[in-house]
């Protein structure tokens, strides 16, 4: 269980002052509990905080004021490193790349073992089927889908108790997300993983047992995908213009 209380993040209003000066408050007072085992979207217009706030629990930025507790234990100064050991995984919108590691090299670390058995147990759980998967080097000459597959591979290996994806479906074809929130939800129900995903893609959105929307900085709505549409269709036209990137995408429901 992950617990913010008056959560809040503030960043210099001007890049030159050395943090005597006025402030941009990004998170504003953001209270909630990410309760064990069940899924939940983060959603909401862009620049409204989703991302920031997921950084937040993750440790990538520091809050500013306010408290975060996983399991009860104060976590707010905790460090990434720290925050990762005592269970929290993170899925950045744009997977990171090694060039000279290959899949099976980050996958071993992942599940602390080279046991080729069990990382293809792993695999396999993710709908891939050729060994030779493991060897394919991580750099920028995979796919988007297959680097995204790479990215959820080392998470689930993890067997994380928080798992927190940011735009997961960023550089992929529609037709790996189905199978993907298939993946996330199977290890939610079967390892109790509290999943947090960050999206304004419907499939996402629909599969989480809560939806949050994120905007200026707090807390706009949290409940069911349908009460959170009435609000998102009015955002879609005042905020959102023509940015829409399909049928699937929330801000395109009008």
């Amino acid at each position: 269980m992950i617990e913010l209380k008056n959560v809040r993040f503030s960043v210099p209003a001007d890049e030159s002052n050395d943090g005597g000066g006025p402030t941009k408050t990004i998170i504003n007072d953001v209270s909630f509990t990410f309760e064990k085992g069940k899924f939940y979207g983060i959603t909401g217009p862009n620049g409204g905080g989703k991302t920031t706030l997921s950084k937040l629990i993750m440790g990538i930025n520091p809050v500013t004021s306010g408290s975060i507790t996983l399991d009860g234990q104060d976590i707010s100064d905790m460090s990434i490193t720290d925050r990762a050991r005592a269970g929290i995984a993170y899925g950045f919108q744009n997977s990171a790349r090694f060039k000279g590691t290959t899949f099976r090299d980050l996958l071993s670390i992942a599940a602390g073992t080279d046991d080729e058995a069990a990382l293809t147990r792993i695999i396999a759980g993710l709908g891939i089927c050729s060994l030779d998967f493991l060897d394919k080097p991580v750099d920028t000459k995979l796919s988007g889908g297959e680097i995204k597959k790479i990215e959820l591979a080392t998470i689930i290996a993890r067997n994380p108790k928080v798992a927190i994806y940011d735009e997961p479906d960023t550089g992929i074809d529609l037709w790996t997300i189905g199978p993907m929130v298939e993946v996330l939800k199977r290890e939610q129900k079967e390892k109790g993983t509290t999943t947090i995903v960050v999206s304004h893609n419907r499939t996402f959105l629909e599969a989480a047992d809560e939806i949050l929307m994120i905007r200026d900085g707090r807390i706009a709505y949290s409940g069911g995908l349908d009460g959170a549409l009435p609000i998102l269709e009015d955002l879609s036209a005042c905020s959102f213009g023509d940015l829409c990137e399909g049928e699937t995408d929330v801000r395109c429901f009008r």
